[in-house]
């Protein structure tokens, strides 16, 4: 049935320091398939991405007649690093993908973070075998990305990225295996510095815009630079013409720059803010004050400037005064190592809680707060903040909120998402809150916008309590599974609602009955429904498939509310009701789901206007009531509570009664 090729695995806590997943098909790893190719003589050719057109487009035809050719087809002696690497060995070619080099240029400049990203251990030496590996964090994970070393060419010179010094290959490799995790070349064309440095670094993201910038903005950078953080820089366009157009002034609008230095100068008697800046093209500078060849040079000290500029040569990087930086300039992206604040004079140890989730049509895709009957139906995380921040009586909290696997979905005609998520005051309950809630109270904290990015963070200082956390699409019905990732300075406790467990209240519970108002209409069932109704009903019992008069009676009670509850929410009397509002009438009826399994119903039995008929929402509410029956010893304290695990759930209400 529709959409079951997704994942049935619940959403759950995620946990660091995990080692690093295989990311072949075949389940090698780097060093064994090395030593493969090594021992049979052959250089390593990947299936997994072969070089082949479908590796570098998928929209469109390859324009030119490319080749694939390995280093040592390109030039005589290839180095995979040569005197190390640096900002200077990346230089964009014909892909739209300054995003990822303005990062790698970043990355250049932490030693530490960039031998994680790209291993020292391989090269052109005795131990080439035409394979190479790059190691990337994806969702909390550190995957070892794999690949041959054919690269495209035209009339023997690097199509995409590639080095000033044409015998070092490293960064077009990179580039190679970050295409390889993502699907395509062509799937990396267009994006945000911040999404490449955090699958660099594994941090979490800030975004400053200049129009509102904080007052100690340089200050922040400063600190950003000397944490090791990764920053980048841009100018908005305001159309499409306007995309990576050259100002008077030597900057490019529409074009992701890196952040490489912030330092101050003694000028005339005063200090100057400079901020130096880097054009991934490897040329193209700004031409104003404190560009290379500028007369405010010539009035500082000799060794200032020579350490500095080291030189003036036009290689893409540039020196400008921080006020012109923030009149020319956009948007600032950083990423931090860690989430501490860079406005904090002190370092501290974050805690992390992690959990991952979906939005799916017709049950938990419910949209922003504008779409009031469905936003209630989105996950939601509850979140305990019972410990301020140490000397504080707030609590410092970021949250992150990213959606997963966008860029390798282009090909099937799907992009980022509008995101953005709310933060509620949560009632003592642990019961997904209903459309009541969210209708007559307000958020006590949010995303500043609602934005097109594969993630969306804020930092927020909160007073301690329960909050209840809920992210969503903008719009609703569009679905896309997620990460989300909750930062505080102390311990916090954190869980997804009704993540775990699923609920039936029995009749010997205490739990009060519900009493309907709506008065009874009669439905006509025709007769093999109501066969097919008592069979279902009757068959994990003694596989008679017929029910005795008692059981019948008990059935009709049973039967006569279920129908009441189906009129309640079909308010049009059209034989339908909103799959979005099962979870309501489940919970009505005593039957309280997690998120996965809603998700499973909503697939299975809403149609393409995520409503459910009659017909199916019996059958639906009689399956559950059947599996509850047949599970029902699991209540051995005759609590009238039940709890099963998803794998009881699926055997019983897909397979059994598919």
């Amino acid at each position: 049935f529709r959409g079951l090729h997704r994942s049935l695995l619940g959403p759950e806590q995620l946990h660091e320091h995990r080692p690093v997943p295989r990311t072949q098909a075949d389940g090698k790893t780097f060093e064994q398939l090395r030593q493969e190719c090594l021992q049979r003589g052959k250089l390593f050719e990947d299936p997994d991405f072969p070089a082949v057109d479908d590796s570098l487009f998928y929209s469109q035809r390859v324009p030119v007649n490319f080749e694939w050719k390995r280093p040592g087809e390109i030039c005589k002696d290839p180095k995979f690093i040569t005197g190390g690497a640096t900002r200077t060995d990346i230089c964009q070619g014909q892909l739209g993908d300054c995003w990822l080099l303005a990062a790698i240029a970043s990355l250049t400049l932490h030693e530490d973070t960039l031998r994680r990203v790209v291993p020292h251990d391989q090269g052109f030496d005795r131990s080439y075998a035409g394979i190479f590996h790059f190691q990337f964090w994806q969702h909390n994970k550190w995957l070892d990305v794999v690949v041959d070393d054919r690269l495209p060419c035209v009339r023997s010179n690097l199509v995409f990225v590639h080095s000033a010094d044409q015998t070092e290959f490293w960064s077009a490799l990179l580039e190679k295996a970050y295409a390889k995790l993502n699907g395509s070349y062509e799937s990396l064309k267009g994006g945000s510095t911040m999404e490449a440095m955090e699958d660099f670094t594994g941090g979490v993201g800030e975004m400053y815009e200049m129009k509102n910038p904080p007052s100690n903005l340089f200050l922040i950078l400063k600190k950003a630079v000397e944490r090791g953080s990764m920053l980048g820089c841009s100018i908005d366009i305001t159309n499409s013409a306007e995309s990576e157009a050259q100002t008077t002034t030597g900057l490019v609008k529409g074009h992701a720059y890196s952040i490489t230095g912030v330092q101050e100068v003694n000028y005339r008697g005063s200090k100057v803010q400079l901020i130096r800046v880097r054009n991934p093209w490897g040329q193209v500078e700004w031409n104003g004050p404190w560009s290379d060849n500028s007369r405010e040079w010539n009035a500082i000290d000799s060794s200032e400037k020579t350490r500095l500029l080291h030189n003036s040569l036009d290689d893409g990087e540039f020196w400008m005064e921080f006020g012109d930086f923030k009149a020319n300039y956009d948007k600032i992206e950083i990423c931090n190592l860690t989430a501490d604040s860079l406005s904090d004079e002190v370092r501290k140890k974050w805690e992390v809680n992690l959990f991952e989730g979906n939005w799916i049509r017709g049950s938990t895709a419910g949209g922003c707060r504008n779409y009031i009957d469905t936003f209630w139906t989105n996950p939601q995380f509850k979140l305990c903040l019972d410990h301020p921040d140490d000397g504080d009586k707030l609590c410092s909290v970021i949250v992150a909120l990213m959606q997963k696997n966008r860029r390798r979905l282009r090909k099937e005609g799907l992009d980022l998402e509008t995101i953005g998520f709310a933060i509620y005051d949560a009632p003592d309950d642990q019961d997904h809150q209903g459309k009541d809630f969210f209708r007559y109270n307000g958020s006590k904290a949010r995303s500043r916008s609602y934005v097109n990015m594969r993630e969306v963070s804020e930092r927020f200082r909160m007073p301690p309590g329960n909050y209840l956390l809920v992210p969503t699409t903008f719009q609703p019905h569009h679905e896309a599974d997620f990460l989300i990732r909750i930062f505080s300075e102390n311990k916090a406790g954190a869980m997804y609602v009704h993540a775990n467990t699923l609920q039936c209240y029995q009749p010997h519970c205490k739990k009060k009955s519900v009493t309907f108002t709506v008065k009874y209409r009669q439905l006509w069932l025709p007769e093999l429904h109501c066969k097919k109704y008592v069979f279902l009903k009757r068959v994990q019992v003694d596989n008679t498939g017929m029910l005795e008069f008692e059981e019948f009676k008990v059935f009709w009670d049973k039967l006569k509310k279920w129908i009441m509850l189906f009129l309640s929410y079909d308010t049009d009397r059209s034989g339908r009701m909103s799959s979005y509002e099962l979870r309501s009438a489940l919970n009505a009826a005593g039957m309280q789901l997690n998120n996965k399994l809603l998700q499973l119903l909503g697939l299975r039995f809403a149609d393409e206007n995520f409503d459910i008929d009659f017909d199916d929402y019996l059958t639906c509410i009689v399956r559950l009531e059947n599996m509850f029956r047949v599970f029902q010893a699991l209540d051995s304290q005759k609590q009238g509570v039940i709890s099963l695990n998803m794998m009881q759930v699926k055997l019983h209400f897909f397979f059994f009664y598919y």
